[in-house]
């Protein structure tokens, strides 16, 4: 009978497959462990070596201080080249403008041609349209003189900008500012605002 059993168990331990060094399975029971959806293959030039969640974290901290010293950088650059914004003109400023006009002063209306024979402009209001004639402050005094025929506002004079509803207005007062003029204004009320309140309308 001692002899059956031993021969059993010498059987069962042959048939048994050989277990892996410890070394070998430890890793084998942690990825069975995790989703391969939570693993990431890195490529190297030995192998191809599998990271793990914590490792890959690690690996994140490390580069994101100087991730943010780069982004930190190109802010302080953004604003060092910020342009200056433009003054900021309101209703009563403007109504006080077309009442006493200032020849330091020149308000533009950027609106089109058919808009302002439409409704109107503010008194006193020159017309450059910034849709149709969105080089107009780039173009010589010449060129300028000979497409609309008169004088262009001098570079050393305030001008302010309105349209139908401030849109067109800021993107004029940008070009002023790109083709040298450093006094521009804005009035964002434009002409819906400057009617809604009464302002006078010159024809």
């Amino acid at each position: 009978m001692a002899s059956r059993r031993a021969a059993t168990s010498l059987l069962t331990r042959a048939s048994a497959p050989a277990p892996l060094p410890f070394r070998a399975a430890l890793p084998a029971a942690r990825l069975a462990s995790r989703p391969y959806s939570s693993l990431r293959v890195q490529q190297t030039r030995e192998a191809s070596v599998l990271l793990s969640p914590s490792r890959q974290q690690k690996q994140l901290s490390i580069r994101a201080p100087r991730c943010a010293t780069a982004v930190a950088r190109r802010a302080c650059y953004s604003t060092e080249s910020a342009e200056k914004p433009s003054k900021i003109w309101d209703f009563e400023a403007v109504r006080k403008l077309a009442a006493s006009p200032d020849k330091s002063v020149v308000l533009v209306d950027v609106r089109e041609p058919h808009e302002l024979q439409e409704t109107g402009k503010i008194p006193g209001a020159v017309n450059i349209p910034i849709t149709s004639a969105a080089d107009s402050f780039h173009i010589t005094d010449a060129e300028f003189e000979d497409r609309f025929g008169r004088a262009r506002p001098p570079r050393d004079a305030e001008v302010v900008f309105y349209c139908r509803a401030g849109v067109r207005c800021r993107a004029a007062a940008g070009l002023a500012r790109d083709a040298g003029w450093t006094k521009v204004g804005e009035y964002p009320g434009s002409w819906l605002e400057w009617v809604e309140k009464g302002g006078e309308v010159e024809k």
